[in-house]
């Protein structure tokens, strides 16, 4: 028989949805928050030539540029004021996430609750604006040396284009940062993840624009754009299941008896995500990778030792998958050690009388845990490469556009999912809190 609550989530409609004010508050937010995002996307910074600038682009389209272009909408191949996006913020947050499991400090602000989690978040906030004021600062010297057809993508270089560059990127990216988390308080979903998905999904009509015009040319066949959308929603629907995936551990806690009665005794389960690392070892796999392609193509010289790896490491190379996937399943263990801790889960687990049935307390529920989280572990890895993967062999095989990478699904299908589930938990608080209002009245009314 269903609970209370799962017949409860079953009777949500767009009636209940329509009654909900403060949800529909957020959305309204949360959507104009966006719109002054894409807004800012289209600002130029000034001093710069943009034809200049799209040929650029356009001839390094396959490097790292083109993935951060990808995930800021278009606004660094545009040199706007959110050039940036927020991938500094995310930068120091990867930073400060690893950094806690390497300085003691760091590690006993996180076990102080609620202030020392306003004080990591100082710490990222102020990291945000060393690492955007450094690339700032590199984005204006590299401009300033790029030459195209039409003459120098600066048009008045020197120290007052570098300072007007560094404080007009550096402030779109403190922003952002800021609108994110506006959004995480005052709006629906994770106000960073959000703007990274609009972002993505801004560019996703001009990639299929470009796909369907493949097919109009000639390029490539009708049965290949249908077979290839059939994919699209096929590998969707599988990133859909892998990401609600987990492992369910059964905790039990002891009975214990206070005066005459008698608590506890309930049992619990303690939820293992298959993939806990998330989208950051595509990232990072792809950022490493992509690293000897940019600076060759921005060199004089592109026949030396970095434009050799750049052709080995090119897409679609065997050599560039080999390592693509060897990086992807390193960071997906490197990254899942630091954010879950086996031994600090069997303390915790011990210090409120949970035990698992079968494991002993202590360093034997550590050591299953770590073994259990290791092999799903190891199962996520795989099912991040083959996602990634696959994009690859069809971009570099049938020029698919390059905005249907696995990385993008993964982040748009991960943010999509986790803005719904706010979504209904709100929806579901706004049910509560109508059936508690009923309940009151029928109490005074009887």
């Amino acid at each position: 028989m269903a609970s209370a609550a799962e017949q409860l989530a079953a009777s949500l409609n767009l009636g209940a949805f329509a009654k909900a004010t403060d949800l529909k508050n957020r959305i309204w937010f949360t959507l104009g928050a966006l719109i002054i995002y894409r807004l800012g996307t289209y600002i130029p910074l000034p001093g710069i030539d943009p034809q200049v600038l799209a040929e650029v682009f356009q001839r390094n389209a396959g490097g790292i540029l083109g993935m951060v272009d990808m995930f800021s909408g278009g606004a660094l191949g545009r040199m706007t004021i959110f050039a940036l996006n927020i991938m500094p913020y995310i930068s120091a947050s990867i930073i400060v996430q690893l950094m806690t499991a390497v300085s003691p400090q760091l590690e006993a602000l996180k076990k102080e609750g609620e202030l020392g989690r306003k004080k990591l978040n100082q710490y990222t906030r102020l990291g945000t604006v060393a690492l955007a004021a450094i690339q700032a600062y590199g984005i204006s010297v590299g401009i300033e040396s790029l030459h195209g057809a039409a003459g120098a993508a600066v048009t008045n270089p020197g120290l007052f284009f570098r300072l007007t560059s560094v404080v007009t990127l550096t402030g779109g990216t403190v922003f952002l940062m800021w609108l994110g988390e506006q959004i995480t308080a005052r709006g629906v979903g994770n106000g960073i993840s959000l703007i990274i998905f609009a972002g993505i999904v801004a560019r996703m009509p001009s990639a299929l624009a470009a796909l369907l015009e493949l097919g109009r040319t000639g390029a490539v066949s009708t049965f290949f754009i249908i077979a290839f959308l059939v994919l699209a929603v096929a590998v969707i629907t599988f990133i859909v299941f892998m990401e609600r995936a987990h492992r369910r551990i059964l905790v039990q806690y002891p009975k214990r008896q206070v005066g005459n009665k008698m608590f506890g005794g309930e049992a619990s389960h303690l939820p293992l995500k298959l993939n806990t690392s998330g989208v950051i070892p595509p990232i990072f796999a792809s950022s490493l990778l992509l690293l000897p392609a940019t600076l060759a193509s921005f060199g004089a010289n592109q026949t030396g030792f970095l434009g050799e790896m750049a052709a080995f490491l090119g897409h679609g190379h065997p050599l560039y998958i080999v390592m693509y996937v060897a990086l992807i399943v390193f960071f997906a263990f490197f990254y899942t050690a630091i954010v879950f801790n086996p031994a600090e889960t069997a303390e915790n687990l011990r210090k409120y009388g949970g035990f698992i049935p079968g494991i002993r307390p202590g360093n034997n529920t550590a050591e299953y845990l770590d073994h259990v989280l290791t092999r799903l572990t190891a199962v996520g890895a795989l099912y991040l490469a083959g996602v990634c993967v696959l994009p690859e062999i069809l971009v570099s095989q049938y020029s698919v556009p390059f905005y249907f990478g696995g990385t993008s699904l993964l982040i748009v299908v991960s943010v999509t999912m986790d803005t719904v589930a706010q979504i209904h938990s709100h929806l579901l608080a706004h049910q509560y809190e109508g059936l508690i209002k009923k309940a009151k009245l029928r109490g005074r009314s009887g």
